[in-house]
């Protein structure tokens, strides 16, 4: 199984850079980093089962009234590759399973 994420900045129309991001499972943390200078994290390989991405929205943007956003989700196929986007704006995100 392997994990990637894409975070895009609403307000600036551009990749969020150097966001925060963690992936928890079973209550422990699995994998954490910053995204890249395109707003990617991708390589991890969390395993099967339900997980956590947890955004730190609130280091990256100045006013935001989500300073945390954790998405969590179903891993079912160990096979397969999960891909979370996130759109982030200071008061509005939006996500979806991507390809």
């Amino acid at each position: 199984m392997s994990f990637s994420t894409h975070v895009l900045d609403a307000v600036t129309g551009r990749p969020a850079e150097g966001l925060r991001v963690r992936l928890e499972h079973d209550g422990r943390v699995v994998a954490e980093g910053r995204t890249d200078d395109d707003g990617r994290i991708k390589g991890w390989t969390p395993g099967a089962g339900v997980h956590r991405v947890v955004f730190d929205t609130g280091a990256y943007l100045k006013d935001t009234f989500y300073p945390e956003v954790v998405i969590t989700f179903t891993v079912t196929d160990p096979g397969g590759h999960y891909h979370v986007p996130l759109l982030l704006s200071p008061y509005a995100y939006s996500t979806y399973r991507g390809s």
